[in-house]
């Protein structure tokens, strides 16, 4: 089993790191560079960060926090929200991310994949997914999961990873801010389907959830806000649990300062 990754995700509104149930109901949850620093040096093996507003507001993610937050962090760093074009990539990238996560514009323009792909190399290129189950299936939800599409959610995953994607984001709606665990039947689905690397999203409230993404929903990482934004888990005892229940984790031993 490859090493499995901790992710803490920053959800921006207006600047601020926000975090909700559902997709709604946001409340904030600290400012987004003092959490990156703070996420580096707890022993965090990438982060995510997340304009949530900037489609539904018809704008160009944040580019200058993006920059602010680079400048803090030491590990892998992976931006989206509203970016719909190959320049604004290469603008996020240049920013200081070392991957750019697409939702919306993907679903509008699924060449956009491919021609992101060829220009930067399919291991900068996330494929973000909101997935809500309806009935016996799931459905992808765009604009901040303010908009349904009628698309089936793992065709669409398969697709994603043909066009070029290096990566899935995948979040279950259903799930989100309810830290009632992360939707097993949708991971173990989705990874039957797909061969690159899935990024569990959505549910995590216990270590037990964690570890339960990984050995049931074989999910290759697990991404989390809250219960890391307000300190209910500790990231490094997070890794030790993973790592008793045999999971291979990166565990950071923080050196005390002179």
């Amino acid at each position: 089993m490859l090493t499995k990754r901790i992710i803490p995700c920053l959800d921006i509104k207006d600047g601020r790191t926000v975090k909700g149930v559902n997709f709604i109901g946001l409340r904030d949850a600290g400012d987004p560079v003092e959490l990156a620093r703070r996420y580096t040096n707890e022993g965090a093996d990438e982060l995510v960060f997340l304009d949530i507003t900037a489609t539904k507001e018809k704008r160009r993610t944040l580019v200058k926090l993006v920059k602010e937050i680079a400048r803090e962090i030491s590990i892998p760093f992976t931006v989206g929200g509203g970016i719909k074009a190959v320049d604004e990539i290469e603008e996020i990238l240049k920013a200081g991310a070392d991957k750019v996560s697409l939702n919306s514009s993907i679903v509008r323009d699924p060449d956009l994949l491919t021609r992101a792909s060829d220009a930067f190399g399919s291991q900068a290129i996330v494929a973000a997914v909101d997935a809500k189950r309806i009935g016996d299936s799931w459905e992808i939800f765009v604009k901040g999961g303010s908009e349904p599409t009628g698309i089936d959610a793992l065709e669409w995953m398969v697709e994603t990873e043909r066009l070029g994607a290096g990566e899935i984001l995948l979040t279950s709606m259903d799930r989100d801010g309810t830290k009632s665990g992360f939707d097993l039947e949708l991971l173990k689905q989705t990874n039957e389907l797909v061969t690159i690397p899935v990024i569990a999203s959505g549910g995590a409230g216990t270590i037990q959830h964690c570890c339960d993404a990984v050995l049931d929903g074989k999910a290759d990482a697990v991404l989390a806000a809250s219960i890391f934004h307000f300190k209910e888990i500790e990231i490094n005892e997070l890794k030790k649990q993973m790592a008793q229940e045999g999971i291979p984790v990166r565990i950071i031993y923080p050196t005390m300062a002179d």
